[in-house]
């Protein structure tokens, strides 16, 4: 059996941290070509506008050349395909991030059945990591360094400066 040419990876990505980047090299591994696939979503306020976000995540992922950074808005299984995805990368930190992230395969699934999901276990060092947690420290003048990619750690001190 072949591995699948391509992956789409979705996410806010708002921003990524070095957990995201862990997964995204990881998946490059197991698939020909990833594209992390940054999404619209009109019912969030980010931090970063869409085209900041890609932005971030193609200096941080220029390393890697089997990745494309691209943003899309509606159904992930509908970008998937119209890209021509055999598959969807997704990441696992705790329980709670597996019940929600079957039920949205279970639901792709439904919606696209010949698309599969791959789920990857995050590694050790990033399983408390978020994007969100990320930000909260950010804010409050933390350091953020050893939690996202360097350029990321710029933007990050450029939007949150310190008084």
């Amino acid at each position: 059996m072949t591995a699948p040419a391509l992956a789409v990876y979705p996410g806010s990505f708002d921003p990524i941290t070095l957990g995201h980047l862990d997964a995204i090299a990881r998946g490059c591994r197991l698939f020909e070509r990833v594209i992390v696939a940054v999404l619209r979503n009109p019912n969030k306020t980010p931090l970063f506008a869409v085209a900041e976000r890609v932005e971030l995540i193609r200096g941080a992922v220029q390393h890697l050349p089997n990745v494309e950074v691209d943003a899309f808005e509606g159904l992930t299984v509908t970008y998937a395909r119209q890209r021509g995805a055999r598959a969807l990368l997704r990441g696992l930190r705790a329980v709670s991030d597996f019940e929600l992230e079957l039920q949205m395969a279970h639901t792709n699934k439904t919606l696209a059945e010949d698309l599969e999901t791959v789920f990857l276990v995050t590694s050790t060092e990033y399983s408390f990591l978020s994007s969100s947690v990320v930000r909260e420290i950010a804010r409050f003048g933390g350091p953020v360094a050893h939690l996202v990619p360097a350029n990321v750690a710029i933007a990050l001190a450029q939007r949150f400066p310190k008084a």
